[in-house]
């Protein structure tokens, strides 16, 4: 995809782009901790936040889950099946292992590294929970998920499911530096995920002193989610572990110099300008979508799963 932005401007303009900063527009914390199931301790970024939520489309819900110790249990552990119409789930493994069944038929386990992404699309089942080898064992868990709205055309789509692990990413080495391309694409590496959407989604590690550029679409909105260390933002803004960094939407680059050795995941995509009615596990457009989808989950249309 090419960027109109960039034609048809002289050298000079080109540099001073190039070498403008992208502004921080907010820094934020979630709200605070809560249990998602009995597995899954997470604070809530958006859409909790209604300010933040208008401004990070076509996201619409950020969970994360920084690094604990579960201890050992043979009890499974998580969220027993429930219902998704309208938007995708993609989940992020940084430390633990959960698995995913669904009433498609998909299921999958992700570990450190590995990403799911679950289009709902027009209705499906699933439920996720602590992998039972990682349960019975316990151990460190950490892990984010986000909610990626569908546009309208899509929203009826058939259910998809991506299992990706780590040595699918796309993959970006440097002194200091790792990245990885879950979707869109970093520098000329592309990630594997399929979205229907522009979106570009990084996970990234630093080394105390490292710096990352990235020069993303002004259009798009961007933000980033510290999970790991203290790092600065285009020389004005200090972030540190549980803050999520909203960008400004113009043109430049994005610049992140680690102060610490740092982790974080960078999201940016191109806004769904188009109503949002929202219900618990359903993203529709409006009111009587919304009833239409309560009463097609009510008549078992979302298929079986099984407990």
């Amino acid at each position: 995809m090419h960027d109109p932005e960039t034609q048809e401007r002289s050298p000079t303009e080109a540099t001073q782009e190039t070498s403008k900063l992208r502004r921080v527009a907010r820094v934020v914390r979630g709200a605070p901790f809560h249990w998602v199931g009995d597995g899954f301790r997470v604070s809530n970024y958006f859409p909790g936040d209604r300010e933040l939520l208008s401004r990070v489309s076509p996201f619409f819900l950020l969970d994360y889950g920084p690094p604990r110790t579960v201890p050992a249990s043979k009890q499974t552990r998580g969220v027993g099946p429930h219902p998704h119409r309208g938007f995708e789930t993609v989940t992020l493994a940084f430390a633990g292992s959960v698995a995913h069944h669904d009433s498609a038929g998909n299921s999958g386990v992700i570990g450190p590294g590995d990403v799911q992404w679950m289009t709902a699309g027009s209705g499906i089942l699933h439920k996720e929970y602590m992998e039972q080898k990682f349960s019975e064992s316990g151990g460190e868990m950490h892990m984010l998920q986000l909610w990626v709205n569908l546009p309208a055309k899509d929203k009826m789509t058939a259910p998809k499911y991506q299992a990706i692990t780590r040595e699918q990413l796309g993959q970006s080495d440097a002194a200091g530096v790792k990245v990885r391309v879950v979707a869109g694409e970093y520098r000329g590496v592309r990630g594997p995920a399929f979205t229907h959407t522009p979106i570009n989604l990084y996970t990234v590690e630093l080394q105390a002193g490292a710096s990352f550029e990235a020069r993303l679409s002004a259009a798009h909105n961007t933000g980033l989610l510290v999970t790991g260390g203290s790092l600065s933002i285009n020389g004005t803004q200090s972030a540190e572990h549980l803050d999520f960094v909203l960008l400004e939407n113009e043109a430049g680059l994005v610049r992140v110099v680690a102060d610490t050795a740092c982790s974080f995941v960078l999201m940016s995509g191109e806004p769904i300008n188009e109503p949002i009615a929202h219900y618990g596990p359903f993203v529709m457009n409006t009111r009587e979508e919304l009833e239409q989808t309560i009463a097609d989950f009510n008549r078992g249309k979302f298929g079986d799963l099984d407990e």
